[in-house]
């Protein structure tokens, strides 16, 4: 299968990212190199795009997407999260700006094998980067009913997690639960008919909370930003797309504290921690998609772009 990806608000990242033609920029989640052919075309033979992706399947497609670029552009198969090492191996002590589209691409959900879809039946595996060891069929096999319903509320805000992880582990007393739509169909028996009526699919938030557990999405977003803002040049700018509210109420909260550090009492009159700024936020409300945009691209419909600059 090829990468059919459509890039989330690309328009609005493009002029976010306030593109410097000799700059370096990281796109920390390549894909299919949607966002990443646009950043090239504003670079001249001096910029540098550095595209990271955890999955082989995007490095792949993205070397052949990006083959005829006329630009300095250097892919690494690793997760954003290391972040800094990178920099470290390619030599690079600043740069100017970070792109990060969360969460699962539309390539990895259409395709079946990788188990992220509840629409396709495969087997239970939702890696991100398939050489990880833990695999969606081990956290359904293995984790406790508690453990299980502290994911799938936690992760997925699923107001039957505990009818669903009693009713997983219930279901493996006679065997293994290895695929995708024995999964969807121990969640449609937990989730009682009328609730099932109205909303989403009712494996979603399930699927979408295990999915998170197997790839650690949410634990590295904090200390990502972190670093890129320690490295970033000054007027150097991140532009982050989510998909779900535990997502963007880490980016939200993550960039509050970096743009309004201070930890002095409120009493105080005076600031006494001497902790500075180190960013400015540029979106004080999330930008959305366009109504044209989602005509295009009806998946996009949950994404919220944020916006900070190094000051």
């Amino acid at each position: 299968m090829e990468f059919g990806h459509v890039p989330v608000l690309l328009e609005e990242c493009i002029e976010n990212l306030n593109i410097k033609k000799d700059g370096i920029y990281i796109d920390g989640t390549l894909g299919g190199a949607g966002h990443s052919g646009e950043i090239i075309k504003h670079l001249n033979e001096n910029g540098l795009l550095i595209g990271i992706d955890r999955d082989e399947n995007a490095i792949k497609e993205a070397t052949k997407v990006l083959a005829d670029v006329n630009g300095k552009v250097k892919l690494i198969k690793d997760n954003f999260s290391n972040l800094k090492n990178i920099l470290e191996d390619l030599e690079i002590e600043k740069f100017d700006g970070l792109l990060l589209d969360l969460g699962v691409s539309s390539y990895q959900l259409d395709e079946a094998g990788r188990g992220f879809s509840y629409m396709h039946d495969a087997p239970l595996d939702m890696r991100m980067d398939c050489s990880d060891s833990l695999t969606a069929k081990d956290i359904v096999n293995n984790y406790s009913a508690r453990d299980l319903e502290g994911i799938i509320k936690d992760y997925g805000e699923e107001r039957w997690a505990k009818r669903i992880a009693q009713f997983i582990v219930k279901f493996r007393e006679g065997g293994e639960i290895v695929t995708t739509h024995q999964l969807v169909d121990i969640i449609k028996k937990a989730i009682p008919k009328g609730a099932r009526l109205d909303g989403p699919h009712p494996a979603k938030r399930t699927f979408q909370a295990i999915r998170i557990e197997v790839n650690n999405e949410l634990d590295v977003i904090e200390g990502t930003i972190e670093a890129a803002v320690e490295k970033l040049n000054t007027g150097g700018r991140i532009c982050i797309i989510t998909f779900h509210s535990l997502e963007d109420r880490i980016v939200k909260n993550t960039f509050r504290t970096l743009a309004n550090p201070c930890v002095c009492p409120k009493e105080f009159p005076i600031c006494q921690c001497n902790k500075k700024p180190t960013i400015k936020i540029i979106t004080r409300k999330p930008i959305a998609p366009t109504e044209k945009e989602l005509e295009i691209n009806p998946r996009s419909r949950s994404a919220k772009l944020r916006v900070a600059e190094k000051i």
